[in-house]
C-alpha cells in the first residue's frame, strides 16, 4: 500500500496552494485528513470551510457534490486563488517598490539638506575668513606671528614684555640698529628672547653699519668692529673680503696693528684656515704682549685642532692678562659642543684632568 503524504492529500482536495493544508494539526489539514479517511465533519468544521470560501470542498463534505463534480469546481477555485495570490504578490511587490522609492527619496532629501547645510557653513566660514583677513587687527596679528616665527619667538611671551619685544623685532627686521638700552633689555631682562636668529640679525645690521662707516672714514677701527659683527652673524667670509683692501704690515700703531691681526686671525679661524689664524695671533701677541685677546684666539684654535695642552697654556696666559674666567669657560664650552664625538671625548678627559671642579659641566655631556 502506498503511503500518502500531506502533499498528496492536499493535492487530492486541490488546496495544496494553501500553506496550512500541509501543516499538521492546523484546522484545514485536520479537515482534509478526515475527508481523506471518509470521516464526517462537524458543523464547526463545515462553517470554517464556508468562512474560508472553500465552497467546492464545503459542498463535497456536505454530500452536495460527487468527487468528479468537485474536481471540476475545485480546479477552477484553485486557479482563481492562485491568480488572486499572484495579483496580491504583484501588489505587495509594487507596494514595497513604492516604499523603497519613498525611502530613497527621504534619504536623498536628508542628504541634500545635509549638503546644503555644509555648503552654507563653508560659505559662512569663508565669508568670516575674508572679513577677518581684511580686519586691520587680524592683519597686524598675522604679521606679528610671522615676525616672531622668523626669529624663533613663536612661543609664549609675557604680557608686559610683548610690546617691547615686538618693537625691537620690527626695527631689526627693517634693518634699523638697536640701542644700547635694547641690547641691555634683551641680555638682562629675559635672555630667552635674544635668540640665535635675533642675535645674528642684530650683528648683521651692526656689521653693515660699521662697514659703511669704514668706507666713509677709512678708520680701521671701524673695520675691526665690522669684522667682529660679521663673525657673530655667521658671515666670516664678508669680513675676510674687507681685509683684501688693506695691508696690515704697513700699519705703524702697534695696538691697531695687533687688533687687525687678531681680528683677521678670528676670521681665518671661522673659515677653517687654522694655521693662518695661529700665525696671525702670534704676530699680534708679539706686538701687544700684555693683551689677552691674541692669547684667547691662539688658545681656541689649538683646542679646536686637538692640541689641548697647548691650548690650555694660551688660555692661562689670557687669564693672566685680564680675560675673565667666565668668558674663557664660555669659549671652551662652545668649542666643546661643536667638536665631533671623538674629539669631544678627548677634550672632556683633558678638562677633567686640568680642573675637575671648574669643568664639571662636561660630565653631563656625551
Amino acid at each position: 500500500m502506498t503511503v500518502q503524504t500531506q502533499l498528496d492529500i492536499a493535492n487530492r482536495f486541490y488546496v495544496s496552494d494553501i500553506a496550512s493544508s500541509l501543516t499538521p494539526a492546523t484546522r484545514l489539514n485536520t479537515i482534509i485528513t478526515r475527508l481523506n479517511k471518509k470521516q464526517s465533519l462537524t458543523k464547526s468544521a463545515l462553517n470554517y470551510l464556508d468562512s474560508q470560501n472553500l465552497q467546492s470542498l464545503h459542498q463535497l463534505a456536505s454530500g452536495l457534490l460527487s468527487y468528479e463534480e468537485f474536481q471540476t469546481k475545485a480546479t477552477n477555485e484553485q486557479t482563481e486563488r492562485k491568480q488572486a495570490a499572484e495579483l496580491q504578490k504583484l501588489a505587495d511587490e509594487e507596494k514595497q517598490r513604492l516604499i523603497e522609492i519613498e525611502r530613497k527619496e527621504k534619504i536623498k532629501k536628508v542628504q541634500e539638506a545635509a549638503k546644503a547645510a555644509r555648503i552654507a557653513r563653508e560659505e559662512a566660514a569663508k565669508a568670516a575668513r575674508i572679513a577677518r583677513e581684511k580686519d586691520p587687527k587680524y592683519i597686524a596679528k598675522v604679521k606679528n606671528q610671522k615676525l616672531r616665527a622668523k626669529y624663533d619667538l613663536d612661543w609664549f611671551i609675557e604680557r608686559e614684555d610683548f610690546p617691547i619685544l615686538m618693537n625691537i623685532l620690527k626695527r631689526v627686521d627693517n634693518g634699523q640698529r638697536l640701542s644700547e638700552k635694547d641690547i641691555v633689555w634683551l641680555t638682562t631682562e629675559d635672555e630667552d628672547y635674544y635668540t640665535d636668529e635675533l642675535r645674528a640679525r642684530f650683528h648683521s645690521i651692526e656689521a653693515k653699519f660699521y662697514t659703511n662707516q669704514y668706507k666713509k672714514t677709512q678708520d680701521l677701527w671701524m673695520l675691526v668692529n665690522a669684522s667682529s659683527h660679521y663673525r657673530k652673524s655667521n658671515n666670516a667670509k664678508s669680513a675676510d673680503l674687507l681685509f683684501d683692501a688693506i695691508n696690515i704690515n704697513e700699519q705703524k700703531v702697534p695696538k691697531l696693528k695687533a687688533a687687525l691681526l687678531t681680528t683677521l686671525g678670528g676670521v681665518k679661524r671661522d673659515i677653517g684656515m687654522k694655521s693662518e689664524a695661529i700665525a696671525l695671533g702670534e704676530q699680534a701677541h708679539q706686538l701687544v704682549n700684555k693683551d689677552y685677546r691674541p692669547c684667547t684666539l691662539i688658545g681656541a684654535v689649538h683646542m679646536e685642532t686637538g692640541n689641548f695642552m697647548l691650548g690650555h697654556e694660551w688660555y692661562t696666559k689670557a687669564e693672566e692678562r685680564g680675560a675673565s674666567t667666565k668668558a674663557i669657560d664660555s669659549d671652551l664650552r662652545s668649542i666643546f659642543m661643536r667638536t665631533d664625538k671623538t674629539s669631544r671625548s678627548k677634550m672632556k678627559a683633558h678638562l677633567l684632568r686640568v680642573d675637575s671642579d671648574r669643568y664639571s659641566w662636561v660630565k653631563n655631556t656625551k
